[in-house]
């Protein structure tokens, strides 16, 4: 008997190391189980025959990568962004830390304050598909108020718009400077990367 419970046990960890192991695509699939005549369990998220039976719901995780990427592909889609733009924000916000918090109280991937969270319907800025929906649409919106303008609408994003027309142009703040030259920074490392791979 104790070699039974072990064998399953060792059956488990290899069926759940393989499958991070070999996940290059964040997939949602439904895994699959069947208990064999010697004890052996058997996993499938392709069902072979009707000895297999529903065992869990397989779920992206949210800091992995590649499911970072489908989002940001999909919302650059949506808001007519560069999706290496929205990366390049990402990255000079965040660091990709899904729990990020700033001392001002920004929060998730693209450091949205709570009252603007609030505006963009974001109910958890943690939660990274509500955040980067969110900090896209809030980036689409301030290329729009200020025509397309990347440095306007990249300050806007970091010290807000109101400051960008207070000033007629990039608030004199050593943060909001440095910030949009780190963003414009990431956005030419993250264009030459996909030159490069085309």
């Amino acid at each position: 008997m104790p070699f039974f419970n072990i064998y399953n046990f060792v059956a488990v960890i290899s069926f759940l190391w393989v499958s991070i192991f070999f996940s290059v695509q964040p997939a949602q699939a439904d895994i699959y189980r069947y208990v064999d005549e010697r004890g052996v369990m058997h996993f499938s998220n392709i069902p072979t025959g009707p000895e297999y039976v529903f065992f869990m719901k397989e779920e992206p995780k949210e800091d992995d990568i590649n499911y970072i990427y489908e989002l940001v592909q999909r919302y650059a889609s949506r808001y007519n962004l560069e999706k290496e733009l929205i990366c390049a924000v990402i990255k000079a916000e965040s660091d990709y830390n899904p729990k990020a918090v700033s001392t001002k109280g920004a929060q998730g991937l693209m450091q949205l304050i709570p009252e603007t969270a609030r505006d963009l319907k974001v109910s958890d800025p943690f939660d990274v598909q509500e955040n980067i929906r969110g900090g896209s649409q809030y980036l689409r919106m301030m290329l729009d108020q200020f025509s397309g303008d990347l440095d306007l609408a990249l300050a806007a994003y970091n010290a807000g718009p109101s400051a960008v027309k207070e000033y007629g142009g990039v608030p004199p703040y050593k943060e909001t400077i440095r910030y949009v030259e780190k963003v414009k920074a990431f956005l030419d490392q993250y264009r030459l990367e996909k030159e490069q791979t085309l």
